[in-house]
């Protein structure tokens, strides 16, 4: 199942994004991830790729931890994580996102069963649910402003 969610701390929107129970945590593509100093703080350092093709917007966090996880393979790997919020159904939901070159998948954005857990069913028959929602209540306050008295 997929869907188009929204990252408004990185100000990424209607970002492809694939839902998968199969997966414990959730990922972000990005590149260029490394530990940089700014102002004397070490600050975690990242590329995220709009689907624009704009090209690569650097993002720092200074609150983000490190784990393994292991990849689809089934291979540990150590991954950089990061909080930031996503937009799913009109909630705005802070949750954890695993760092990973995502560049040879389809979909730059995961979101695991850890995100997912008692906030949603998941029906994957359907796609675009969030989106379609978003989509759907705009255009109904875009008529509610413009409708005659």
């Amino acid at each position: 199942m997929t869907d188009l969610v929204d990252f408004p701390d990185l100000a990424l929107f209607d970002v492809q994004a694939k839902v998968d129970t199969g997966a414990y945590t959730s990922a972000l593509h990005c590149n260029d991830v490394q530990l940089v100093k700014v102002d004397g703080k070490i600050k975690l350092s990242f590329g995220l790729i709009d689907k624009t093709g704009e090209g690569t917007r650097r993002f720092y966090s200074d609150e983000f931890s490190q784990r393994m996880i292991r990849n689809s393979f089934g291979v540990a790997e150590k991954r950089y994580v990061i909080k930031t919020r996503i937009v799913l159904f009109g909630r705005i939901i802070r949750a954890e996102f695993t760092l990973a070159d995502r560049e040879q998948l389809k979909n730059p954005i995961l979101l695991g069963r850890k995100l997912l857990r008692n906030r949603f069913v998941v029906d994957v028959s359907q796609k675009n649910l969030s989106y379609t929602a978003k989509t759907n209540s705009r255009q109904k306050a875009s008529r509610a402003v413009i409708s005659p008295q």
